[in-house]
């Protein structure tokens, strides 16, 4: 049987892991901060003191952490890379972007060019990664397909191939741009709503089961109604990811999107960074 290590047990990391037991999967998990990982071990995952013993017994090993430095950290540092086996998989899942994804190319290939790399950035939150219904961008070697094929059945309910290793990172940038503009319609939307006098349930009835709204918006618009602002896609995250597609497109005509980012940027510095990425309403209402 393949055994999978999830290195990195965040709110990500921890609903891919689950999603993992739940198929059968033979896991194995690692965090920096072991607490994490003590219902993962309920569930049946070996729980491995360092990311050293996690690689050295896995024929899959599975980054998703914070960012670039956190990758390179885990895989150097921490002496992931060194322990693989030979011909193993690493399936780097963060968001790092290009520069990134680049990065930790560079380093398989100077310090271990006998494994797999594939990049393979996902998109979801914290739910969908629990359900194991995650949208893969995988990129990468073609004849590892198959070796990844139940593992990542079991933790998307979509994986779309596009090329070679650094094209998941570029499609993940391009998905989450989309996202953060959709994010940033409803929240702005309903904060000029409030401005106007207009309660947002008045917005919610009126834009209801429009052909404007996506499933997602609308999921969103009802947490925004109740207030509910606890993180599904925290908005330091996402500030995170527009900063790398701006980073990736060089190029200064992407002036809305920069608007965007210095809008969220003035949100996180004002404490609201922790909270799922809707709080922007909360963050453009009138004070007082």
């Amino acid at each position: 049987m393949t055994t999978t290590a999830f290195l990195g047990i965040g709110s990500m990391g921890h609903g891919m892991a689950t999603s993992a037991l739940r198929a059968g999967i033979s896991t194995i998990v690692w965090n920096r901060e072991p607490r994490a990982t003590k219902d993962l071990a309920e569930l049946g995952a070996d729980v491995a003191e360092t990311a050293t013993d996690a690689a050295r017994r896995a024929d899959i090993v599975v980054t998703m952490v914070t960012d670039a430095d956190a990758v390179i950290s885990v895989a150097r540092d921490q002496g992931m890379l060194a322990a693989l086996g030979p011909n193993a998989i690493w399936a780097q899942m963060s968001t790092i972007g290009v520069a990134g994804i680049e990065r930790v190319a560079a380093l398989v290939d100077a310090e271990r060019a006998d494994v797999t790399l594939l990049d393979a950035p996902v998109s979801g939150s914290k739910v969908p990664a629990e359900q194991g219904q995650l949208t893969i961008f995988a990129s990468g070697p073609g004849e590892a397909r198959s070796r990844v094929a139940p593992l990542f059945e079991a933790l998307g309910r979509r994986t779309i191939w596009v090329g070679a290793v650094g094209d998941g990172s570029r499609l993940k940038l391009v998905n989450n741009t989309w996202l953060a503009f959709t994010a940033e319609a409803v929240a702005s939307s309903l904060a000029l709503a409030r401005r106007l006098g207009l309660q947002t349930e008045t917005v919610v009835d009126a834009l209801g089961g429009s052909s404007l709204v996506s499933p997602w918006q609308a999921a969103k618009l009802q947490r925004i109604a109740k207030d509910e602002y606890a993180p599904q896609f925290a908005l330091s995250l996402a500030l995170k990811d527009v900063h790398l597609a701006l980073q990736a497109a060089d190029d200064d005509r992407f002036a809305a999107l920069a608007s965007l980012a210095d809008e969220w940027q003035q949100a996180v510095d004002d404490g609201l960074g922790d909270q799922d990425l809707t709080v922007m309403t909360r963050a453009l209402e009138p004070e007082g």
